[in-house]
């Protein structure tokens, strides 16, 4: 006997894309517990979800561009359909009252046309180093520049993959900072998104097999932006103003 199809599901009547940061020790939630706990936020927020079709709905969250387990970060975009019309102010209120500290949702806006995917073309990140000199740094970094291709391995999913770090690399540099209250170097790097993805954890395999630089410690790595990419100015833009300029009165524009 065919099972009877469930009911259809009506279509979301607004989309809202949200940005949030991974802080502290929440940097080592995976994506998959990261997935689990907003779902539970919803629930708890009391938020008009829209559903999926099919045998088991699901409410409608779409995840773009998850930074690896470990990292902080204050650049994670996501999208949601509800129901009704909300205020993404009040949405924004009440799921950063129902994650935990550490997850922490910083902005909500209504999405505009266009897909949000696409304009996560680059990353910028910063990555302190505890127990390196600056200057060790600083020498490394040019020699990492200099070179035409940097070959790197990584485990995936797929198995052992080598891959050229180098090419991804928008912008490098190397200057004094400080980490656990010492100075130590920071790495700031803009890097491309593409397939596969390259990781800081990749441009510090290139630096480990250019230059010999390795930190006593496991360094601390977090993303402060990912947009779109001005090539010119190795600048990551914002990826939530054009749905904030959609908003606007077609005078303010």
């Amino acid at each position: 006997m065919v099972p009877e199809q469930p009911p259809q599901q009506p279509p979301p009547v607004q989309k809202l894309r949200i940005r949030y940061a991974k802080r502290g020790r929440l940097r080592f939630t995976s994506h998959r517990d990261f997935g689990r706990a907003f779902e539970r936020a919803v629930r708890r927020a009391g938020l008009p979800m829209a559903y999926s079709s099919g045998f088991h709905p699901h409410p409608r969250i779409s995840y773009a561009n998850a930074s690896p387990t470990g990292a902080a970060t204050e650049a994670e975009y996501l999208e949601i359909g509800v129901a009704e019309f909300c205020d993404p102010a009040d949405i924004l209120q009440r799921l950063d009252a129902s994650l935990p500290p550490g997850l922490d949702v910083l902005d909500v806006v209504v999405a505009g046309p266009g897909s949000l995917a696409d304009r996560l073309e680059a990353s910028r990140w910063e990555i302190a180093m505890p127990g390196v000199e600056p200057l060790a740094a600083r020498r490394a970094v040019q020699s990492f520049l200099a070179q035409p291709s940097i070959e790197v391995e990584r485990m995936t999913k797929h198995g052992l993959r080598t891959f050229d770090c180098r090419a991804a690399v928008i912008s490098l540099v190397a200057c004094a900072g400080e980490a656990d209250g010492r100075e130590c170097a920071i790495l700031k790097a803009v890097i491309r998104h593409g397939t596969p993805a390259v990781r800081p954890d990749d441009i510090l395999a290139g630096l480990r097999e250019i230059a010999g630089l390795e930190a006593p410690v496991p360094p601390l790595q977090t993303r402060i932006a990912q947009g779109p990419l001005d090539a010119e100015t190795a600048g990551v833009g914002d990826p939530l103003g054009p749905d904030r300029d959609a908003q606007l009165p077609a005078g303010d524009r």
